[in-house]
């Protein structure tokens, strides 16, 4: 049966849409985001290494606001926008309507410009007023997710042990982003520190995981025949306990004694990858879940590795380059997989992995080397600037793709 091809006002390009779910409008601020915050950072890195741009003085340190800004302005767009979508499902509620996440992404995206722009132009007060606003949006969405839980303990549901543990982790980062508001407004610059530190151990890699815990097996039972899931929940109670004892030790400045939590972390991360591992034919835009999850007993191997080194040797020789093995190869491998995934499904795109998507992946395994290779090289500012580059390389493509996506019908002609 021959369908009635779609009007030129039904597929054309409607910002509109935006609002239609929370998937495309988070999704969308997370991509413009991708692209502004690392714009920003290469131009800072190029001025601390050449002096050619002359940046304004004044603001906060930018290694501090480019950490803050990654961790709480970049990512979790996407985390707010998947789960916004999911809890409602995960718990057989009634989706939520626009007024529970148009009020996030506004205040998401608004964070992040103000932030950006007075970083950019040298004004403090821009950085105040972003930070704030960041706050706000991120307690609109905590406020949002909680209602969907309690309507779920309120109808005999559950507990679904996922969603607490990613609203426990936004939680952690509500009070992140309230510790850099704090900062900035004349506390100790210890805030910073947790407020760092806070945004790895108890947010993205507890949000990260627990959502891979519960979707990774599920996306591969669904495409590879005989698959057998696993997903046992004292893996998320193991993972909270460990990741706490990592942060405490870390702000107790006990490096000398990560290795054995770190240790545990890499061979435990390690073992849940080879019973996830996909074995058999499967599609490309499944197995970048599991080659970007790989990164993850990669790094904690690296920080294993140096906290030993730290202890025996009284050596702190990695630098910064196990966090960048989780920021850029965990992290932002497994954004690409999983935000692409998303965008297929929910735009009615074949579920397959795009050029672009391919391309991402591909340029951001160079990326995380690269950077993790800047902490050894006897010129660091280059190579970060090379890295940079190189992330920017990589997501604009993507961006650009996914950006339009979210602006135009689906393609299959059903809403959502």
């Amino acid at each position: 049966m021959n369908k009635t091809p779609p009007n030129r006002s039904a597929t054309g390009l409607s910002p509109a849409l935006l609002t239609t779910a929370p998937h495309r409008l988070l999704f969308f601020v997370g991509a413009l985001n991708v692209l502004l915050a690392m714009s920003w950072w290469l131009l800072w890195l190029i001025d601390a290494r050449w002096g050619v741009i002359g940046l304004r003085a004044g603001t906060p340190f930018g290694g501090w606001m480019h950490a803050f800004i990654m961790q709480y302005q970049l990512l979790p767009p996407f985390m707010f926008g998947f789960l916004l979508t999911t809890f409602p499902r995960w718990m057989g509620m009634p989706d939520l309507s626009r007024w529970h996440y148009v009020p996030v992404g506004l205040g998401l995206l608004g964070g992040q410009v103000a932030v950006v722009g007075g970083m950019l132009l040298g004004q403090e007060p821009m950085v105040h007023i972003g930070v704030v606003m960041s706050l706000v949006g991120w307690g609109y969405g905590l406020v949002q997710l909680l209602r969907v839980l309690l309507a779920e303990r309120r109808a005999g549901k559950g507990p679904t042990w996922h969603a607490w543990s990613c609203f426990a982790a936004l939680s952690f980062g509500l009070a992140g982003v309230f510790l850099m508001a704090a900062f900035l407004h004349g506390a100790a610059a210890w805030t910073v520190v947790v407020s760092i530190k806070l945004g790895t151990f108890a947010l993205l890699l507890p949000v990260y995981l627990s959502v891979a815990h519960r979707m990774f097996p599920f996306f591969a039972g669904n495409a590879v025949p005989g698959y057998r899931a696993w997903r046992p929940m004292k893996i998320i109670a193991a993972l909270w306990v460990l990741l706490l004892a990592h942060l405490g030790l870390e702000l107790a400045h006990a490096n000398a004694w990560l290795w054995p939590v770190d240790g545990v972390l890499a061979l435990g991360s390690a073992y849940v990858l080879w019973r996830w591992w996909p074995h058999g034919k499967a599609p490309g835009i499944l197995r970048v879940l599991f080659f970007g999850f790989a990164w993850l007993p990669v790094a904690f191997a690296l920080f294993t590795a140096q906290s030993a080194l730290y202890a025996f040797g009284g050596e702190f020789i990695l630098g910064r380059g196990p966090q960048h093995a989780i920021y850029i190869g965990f992290f932002g491998s497994l954004l690409v997989a999983m935000v692409t995934r998303v965008t297929q499904g929910h735009s009615g795109r074949p579920m397959a992995m795009p050029a672009a998507g391919w391309f991402a992946f591909a340029m951001l395994q160079l990326v995380a080397i690269t950077r993790i290779a800047a902490e050894a090289v006897p010129d660091s500012y280059l190579w970060q600037v090379i890295a940079a580059a190189g992330w920017l390389l990589a997501f604009l493509p993507w961006a650009l793709r996914s950006l339009s996506i979210y602006l135009h019908p689906r393609a299959d002609g059903r809403p959502g």
